[in-house]
């Protein structure tokens, strides 16, 4: 059977493609006990929160699965708490909206080895190996792309910076607290795609690396344009 092309549908509002940069910037703050790791955890900007769960999708981007947060590295192997390394490691990013709920996460976590493990409030470790708390400064700008159709958006997917896709894929939907990405909330407000949207929406960006998220990506999106009706 011949696919059957999908009338083109224009967007009253076009999507248009924005890319950053992000600048880190110490904060000052340091901790060589874990309780001072935690009063940290609790009053730092959200900024920090962010930038020590996910830089690490900024400099690696091509490794897959997400690599272990700051936070769960420094308890680990600086620390020496290795149950509560594992269990900051084993936070799954994407079930936070918001930066706030993340950070209560974390500090959840961190409350409870203290009260199961009250000795290890006296390790401290040496200066070398202290946790700097850093901030991420992003700086967004728009690219020339912008897109009204399926087609459109394909094409201009395929050119856009890894920057540009780290933008819409995960500042929207967590620093900026939209609740979902950009990609998704037009397919579905902008397009009228609800099926396009679900399944860009249900993809769970933290197991794939840039590359193969753009490529997931356009293949849902092709295969919409096809007549392939759930996508």
């Amino acid at each position: 059977m011949e696919n059957r092309v999908v009338p083109m549908k224009q967007a009253e509002h076009p999507f248009h493609f924005y890319a950053r940069q992000s600048i880190q910037e110490s904060t000052g703050w340091r901790a060589v006990t874990l309780p001072q790791f935690l009063k940290y955890l609790r009053i730092v900007p959200g900024s920090v929160i962010y930038h020590h769960t996910h830089h690490y999708l900024q400099q690696h981007q091509f490794l897959s699965p997400e690599p272990p947060n700051d936070f769960s590295y420094w308890a680990f192997q600086s620390l020496g708490a290795r149950r509560l390394g594992e269990r900051l490691a084993s936070i799954s990013t994407i079930e936070f909206d918001t930066i706030r709920s993340l950070r209560e996460e974390i500090v959840r976590v961190v409350e409870e080895h203290l009260r199961a493990h009250p000795l290890v409030r006296l390790r401290i470790v040496p200066v070398e190996e202290a946790f700097y708390f850093v901030k991420a400064v992003t700086v967004v700008f728009p690219t020339p792309y912008t897109a009204r159709s399926l087609k459109e958006f394909s094409e201009r997917l395929e050119s856009v910076t890894i920057d540009s896709l780290y933008f819409h894929i995960f500042e929207a939907r967590l620093r900026l607290e939209r609740g979902e990405n950009d990609f998704s909330r037009w397919f579905e407000t902008g397009l009228g795609e609800p099926e396009l949207a679900r399944a860009v929406r249900a993809l769970d960006p933290y197991t794939h690396t840039m590359e193969e998220l753009r490529g997931t990506i356009l293949r849902l999106v092709r295969r919409r344009l096809e007549g392939g009706g759930d996508a």
